[in-house]
């Protein structure tokens, strides 16, 4: 239930449809999103109230806030909680648990409401994807701005989550506003810029297959490039996807992660990989902390609508929303002062002639599930002298078939593989040391590989 606040203006015109294929792969997510996160809770006093002449709305978005009675009358964070296609703020309000996780925590959720045909959000535009550009972006900031004003709100706790075009939005909105927002959740979205296109369209079938491919340094220079000559902190972010979503693929998971690790200054080798519920694979990086830099979570068996239980309630943890009236502690990892090197690396490395043997040692840990695994490999140089471009030879076990990697190329996919280097990690000093990491299905064997060569000579195993 909800009651406007006062009375709306019609939006001046509305947007060419989206393409039909955009309707239908996402048809399917409304009857089920209801489902996502949602827990039987007893109706609340407060209600969903839309709000307009909230502030700059280029594309006429709408705006509807929840108020919980215990959020406090100054100094209340702010969520904003971004729909799926075909949904709507006061769909994405019934439909999740956030409002519920607000009355208890005292937090005020904003929720846009897109009204374009398809209801999805612009996250392809050269306009979306570029800070104060316009477009969706640009209306849901307004909202922001207009909510801590009127409520006294704390503007330095504003954190975003989302749903598939809501989990776009999600990393839409942390690059664009960096200096807005604190943290993220995005649930099966795609990387920043995955979606882009110049064509006037709003769907990018390559990106929604899973075919997009990047370096971490690629990725990372997009969301760089939205704001150029921003230096401040970068919002951390927390990511989730299920292994058999066949809408946004599995594969932008991986490159969510190269993404955001590379612009959070992060190692993409995880200081922790458990599993929280039986088919979750929770992978943390920078620091293993309920408030992580940056968090994946890998729903083994699941599609484009993410199982339910818990998944919230560990996004609101992430955030840092559980603790009414709390700041959350800042990052425990400061982007570099030094940014990394905006040039676009090659996709195949430099030709090179790596030196002779090196003396090296390999850590190597597996991350599995029903079908596939991840493997992220540190390279460390324990000699005495520098290797400048290196190939890392290793056996994969029977059945396992790589299908994607970071920070190599590697070749063949399956076998005997190897792994060389990129432009940007070719040189490896005296105890200095790399990561690499690759996705890969198997056939019911997780294992290791046994042994390692660096440029021709046996590493030991750490």
């Amino acid at each position: 239930m909800y009651e406007r606040r006062t009375p709306a203006t019609p939006p001046t015109r509305r947007r060419k449809p989206l393409r039909t294929l955009l309707t239908v792969l996402f048809a399917g997510v409304a009857p089920l999103i209801a489902a996502l996160f949602a827990l039987a809770v007893p109706a609340t006093a407060a209600q969903l109230t839309e709000v307009t002449g909230f502030g700059s709305n280029p594309s006429n978005l709408r705006m509807y806030e929840y108020v919980p009675a215990s959020a406090p009358a100054s100094g209340a964070p702010v969520l904003v909680a971004v729909h799926y296609c075909t949904g709507t703020g006061p769909a994405f309000f019934s439909g999740t648990e956030f409002a519920s996780l607000a009355d208890r925590y005292g937090f005020i959720v904003v929720y846009p409401s897109a009204t374009r045909s398809g209801g999805c959000f612009d996250v392809s535009s050269p306009q979306a994807l570029t800070h104060d550009g316009g477009s969706d972006p640009v209306g849901i900031v307004s909202m922001v701005r207009s909510a801590v004003q009127r409520h006294s709100a704390d503007a330095g706790r504003v954190y975003v989550t989302g749903a598939s075009s809501g989990a776009m939005m999600t990393n839409v909105l942390l690059g664009d506003y960096p200096d807005v927002f604190k943290a993220g959740a995005a649930f099966m979205g795609v990387p920043f810029g995955c979606f882009a296109t110049t064509d006037g369209s709003s769907w990018n079938g390559p990106c929604a297959d899973g075919t997009v491919s990047r370096t971490p340094a690629q990725w990372g220079d997009l969301v760089r490039g939205a704001y150029p000559g921003y230096t401040g902190a970068r919002p951390r972010m927390q990511v989730w996807h299920g292994t058999e979503d066949t809408t946004l693929r599995y594969p932008n998971f991986g490159e969510e992660i190269k993404q955001w690790t590379n612009v959070l200054g992060l190692s993409q080798t995880p200081v922790l990989t458990d599993h929280p519920q039986s088919a979750w694979t929770r992978t943390r990086y920078g620091a293993n902390t309920v408030q992580a830099p940056f968090e994946a979570v890998s729903v083994q068996g699941a599609g484009h609508t993410l199982p339910a239980t818990g998944m919230a309630a560990a996004a609101i943890a992430f955030l840092g929303l559980d603790s009414a009236g709390q700041p959350s502690p800042s990052p425990t990892s400061t982007p570099p002062t030094t940014p990394p090197p905006t040039s676009t690396p090659p996709t195949t490395p430099p030709v090179t002639t790596p030196p002779g043997g090196a003396a090296c040692s390999v850590s190597y840990t597996t991350s599995a599930w029903n079908t596939g695994l991840t493997a992220a490999v540190t390279v460390k140089n324990t000699g005495a002298t520098p290797v400048n471009g290196w190939t890392l030879a290793f056996t994969l076990p029977a059945g396992q078939t790589i299908t994607s990697g970071w920070n190599a190329t590697f070749s063949p996919a399956s076998g005997a593989v190897s792994a060389r280097n990129l432009a940007y990690n070719a040189a490896l000093a005296p105890g200095a040391s790399t990561g690499i990491g690759f996705q890969a299905t198997h056939t019911g064997n997780t294992g290791k590989p046994t042994a390692f060569s660096l440029n021709g000579s046996p590493c030991t195993i750490a």
